[in-house]
């Protein structure tokens, strides 16, 4: 039975658009907890390969067809490729250098490139509510991830360049690059998956871009690390069982078969709740502290799920009780195209769906 037959048939259909981030979240503390008894680059192949195969297995038990043409076949293989390799071998070596939860911030930096080219692309609009929340994202993932030391001393009085130089120095030395360009491997794979679909079916297109991104992984694990599984006990076993079937197969299967069929800055503006998930199961497993400064960017970051997915609705009420503008005005902030907006209903790609 198709997925979205069976998601309109449950009372909570919005779970499964917010199931992707609570177990990439979660999947984050897991992979942490494995870090010092594993290599990197090999984490993220086991992570990707299991997973993959999982979800063609799943697309043929569903009957859906192979890529049979060149253009498919080369559009998966550039999806493996950024979304595939560059994303998961950038995350697992960032990981190494920075905790999950500021490990999750950076990465869900992405909505914003999502945002930005899903505007070039596909003419999405985000309006005036939708690009306050986005600022309130920005706001919130900064105060998560830039040392407390830093946030205080600019509201004090501003940033020395001592304190600039100490920042860079550190954000090189502890990895938060690496979990940059993560974000924009995974910023371009969300964008990519619109065109890879025109030629692939999406659960298809998923598993197989899990399956070739995780061969050079492995063949550059082979090469440059060793001792990859020695230390390894049952404990970090099942926690990469974890992150491997539910943080990536079930995850990366959600995600793209709403990403190929939503509205794309919705849907990655629910990116904003896994570094809430991961800061939260960090503490919980990890003993990883948040402060109070950490606490405000948690809130920051809840309010501007709220406004972009409810900028639609905001705008509305904007218009009727301020006589700002006509309905019709108003309706500018909303993503324009019919077909986007009938695919964003139906899916339940806002968060008021529940």
């Amino acid at each position: 039975m198709p997925l979205l037959s069976i998601k309109l048939r449950l009372p909570l259909r919005s779970t499964l658009l917010i199931a992707p981030f609570f177990l990439w979240g979660t999947a984050m503390v897991a992979m942490k907890g494995v870090i010092p008894h594993t290599t990197p680059l090999f984490m993220a192949g086991v992570r990707l390969v299991p997973a993959g195969v999982l979800i063609l297995l799943a697309a043929a038990w569903l009957g859906r067809s192979q890529p049979h043409t060149w253009k498919g076949w080369a559009w998966i293989g550039l999806f493996a490729l950024v979304d595939g390799a560059l994303f998961q071998g950038f995350l697992a070596e960032g990981l190494v250098r920075t905790g999950a939860g500021l490990g999750s911030v950076m990465i869900d930096s992405q909505p914003l490139a999502v945002a930005l080219m899903a505007r070039v692309l596909f003419g999405e609009r985000i309006g005036v509510w939708g690009g306050l929340g986005l600022a309130f994202g920005v706001a919130g993932i900064s105060l998560l991830g830039l040392p407390t030391g830093v946030v205080l001393a600019a509201i004090n009085g501003g940033i020395s360049p001592h304190i600039g130089a100490n920042l860079l120095d550190q954000v090189l030395h502890n990895g938060q690059w690496l979990m940059l360009m993560a974000a924009l491997s995974m910023a371009v794979g969300t964008v990519m998956v619109r065109y890879v679909c025109r030629h692939v079916d999406p659960l298809v297109a998923t598993g197989w871009h899990m399956v070739l991104g995780g061969v050079p992984l492995f063949l550059l694990s082979g090469g440059l690390e060793q001792q990859q599984w020695v230390h390894m006990g049952l404990a970090d076993w099942t926690a990469m069982a974890y992150s491997t079937i539910f943080g990536s197969a079930i995850a990366y299967g959600l995600f793209f078969y709403f990403a190929a069929q939503g509205n794309l800055t919705s849907l990655s503006s629910l990116t904003f709740l896994t570094p809430v998930f991961a800061l939260l199961f960090g503490n919980l497993f990890l003993s990883e502290v948040l402060n109070s400064v950490q606490w405000f960017g948690v809130s920051l970051t809840l309010v501007s799920i709220y406004l972009i997915n409810q900028r639609e609705v905001l705008a509305t009420k904007w218009a009727v009780w301020f006589g700002s503008g006509s309905l019709e005005a108003a309706q500018t902030n909303a993503p324009q195209g019919s077909e986007q907006g009938d695919q964003e209903q139906s899916l339940g790609v806002r968060i008021s769906s529940k």
